[in-house]
């Protein structure tokens, strides 16, 4: 609703509200009032914002003046003792805030030494099982596994036919 009314006219409308406009721009803002709907709809929700306030200030009474209450704060200030400068570090703590990032570093080292052979295998491996008669066969890159069984053909696994291990 708001979204073409710059922060200016915003701004000029709040103050024609509180009556801190010269009479110029006082002008303008009640033709823009006469004119814009949404002028019209800020101005009225400010107006009832202003009177919802007006309240909360009324029973509120300090029991000095402003400028005695700030003078209070500015001695405060003054009484404070003026802050030193700090000691330079020791030479422990320089060595500390050395050898925290080197110890990281030396272990980002260690960590890609160790991946990196791995990475650089070609893809294929060749793994023997505990029994004798498997073998597998991995290669990585073409994302193929082989099992191959070498058992005797006289076994129960030489019985079944191609059509039979599909329909399992």
């Amino acid at each position: 609703m708001r979204g073409c009314m710059n922060d200016e006219t915003q701004l000029k409308l709040q103050a024609y509200l509180d009556g801190e406009l010269p009479s110029a721009e006082r002008n303008e803002v009640e033709a823009l009032l006469a004119q814009d709907a949404d002028a019209k709809a800020l101005f009225a929700e400010l107006g009832n914002t202003t009177k919802a306030l007006a309240g909360f200030e009324a029973g509120i009474k300090l029991p000095e003046s402003r400028e005695f209450y700030w003078s209070k704060i500015q001695r405060e200030i003054g009484r404070q003792p003026a802050q030193t400068q700090r000691p330079a570090p020791l030479f422990a703590e320089r060595l500390r805030r050395l050898l925290v990032p080197a110890s990281v570093c030396a272990a980002a080292v260690i960590a890609v030494a160790i991946i990196l052979p791995q990475l650089r295998q070609q893809g294929v491996v060749l793994t023997d099982s505990d029994d004798a008669g498997i073998f597998t066969y991995h290669n990585y890159e073409a994302g193929a596994t082989l099992v191959w069984l070498d058992y005797p053909a006289e076994n129960n696994f030489a019985d079944i036919e191609v059509d039979d291990i599909f329909d399992l």
